[in-house]
C-alpha cells in the first residue's frame, strides 16, 4: 500500500517521551478516532514500509503489529506528525475492530458517530452491491444501473420535498434518510464517492480570488 504522504523521521522528537512517540489511530474514512497507541523509532519506520500500523506495547516491552494474532489489522493511509514533532495522528482503514474487547473504537461502543456514519453507510453499500440482487436492495439497484438509481434520487427527492412542507419532524428526517442512501447508491454507481461531493464544498467555501 502506498501512503498518501511520507513523513522525514529525523523531524521527529523521540527524546521528548524517552523514545516513544503518541499516535492517534483514527479511520481515514469516518475520522472516528479508533485507539491511542506508541511508536519508537523502529516501530514507526515498519508502519511506512509495511503499510500496516505497527506500535510499541508499554506493557510487553516490545514491537506489536496490530492483527498479528487477531486478525483485524489497521492498513495505514497516512502518517502526519504534528506541530512539535513528537505525536503523529495516523489514518486506517481497519479490517475488522481496532478494540482488543471487539469493539470498533477503543474509546465506547459508538460506531462512526456523526457525519462518521456516511463514510460507514457507503462501506455498506459496497458491500451489499457484490450481494445476489435477489437478497438485496443495494445490489438490484446497481444492477439496474445508474439511470435507476437516478430515478430513485429523484423519487426520494420529491418525497423529503413534501415531508419538508407538511410533515413532521420524525418523517422529514426518515425521508431525508432515504434520500440520503440513494444519493450514495448513485454515487456507487457513477464509481464516485461521498468525498468527491465534500471537495467541492471545500473549494467553493475557498475566498473567492479579487480579479481585479
Amino acid at each position: 500500500m502506498t501512503l498518501i504522504n511520507t513523513i522525514d523521521i529525523s523531524q521527529i522528537d523521540f527524546a521528548k517521551g524517552d523514545g516513544l512517540i503518541p499516535a492517534v489511530v483514527q479511520d481515514a474514512d469516518t475520522l472516528q478516532v479508533l485507539t491511542l497507541a506508541y511508536m519508537d523509532e523502529a516501530a514507526l519506520r515498519e508502519t511506512l514500509d509495511s503499510g500496516q500500523a505497527t506500535f510499541f506495547s508499554r506493557s510487553r516491552g516490545g514491537r506489536w503489529r496490530k492483527g498479528e494474532t487477531s486478525g483485524d489489522f489497521l492498513n495505514v493511509v497516512s502518517v502526519t506528525p504534528d506541530c512539535d514533532g513528537d505525536a503523529v495522528v495516523v489514518k486506517v482503514r481497519p479490517v475488522g475492530n481496532a478494540c482488543h474487547l471487539n469493539r470498533v473504537s477503543c474509546f465506547g461502543d459508538e460506531d462512526a458517530p456523526g457525519v462518521g456514519r456516511i463514510a460507514r453507510l457507503e462501506r455498506t453499500i459496497h458491500v451489499r452491491a457484490q450481494a445476489d440482487p435477489n437478497d438485496s436492495w443495494t445490489a438490484r439497484l446497481m444492477a439496474q444501473g445508474p439511470k435507476r438509481a437516478a430515478q430513485k434520487v429523484g423519487e426520494e427527492g420529491v418525497e423529503t420535498a413534501l415531508a419538508g412542507a407538511a410533515g413532521d419532524e420524525a418523517e422529514l428526517a426518515s425521508e431525508l434518510a432515504d434520500l440520503i442512501y440513494h444519493l450514495l447508491v448513485l454515487l456507487h454507481a457513477r464509481n464516485m464517492v461521498f468525498q468527491d461531493v465534500l471537495d467541492v464544498l471545500a473549494r467553493r467555501a475557498q475566498p473567492a480570488k479579487d480579479d481585479s
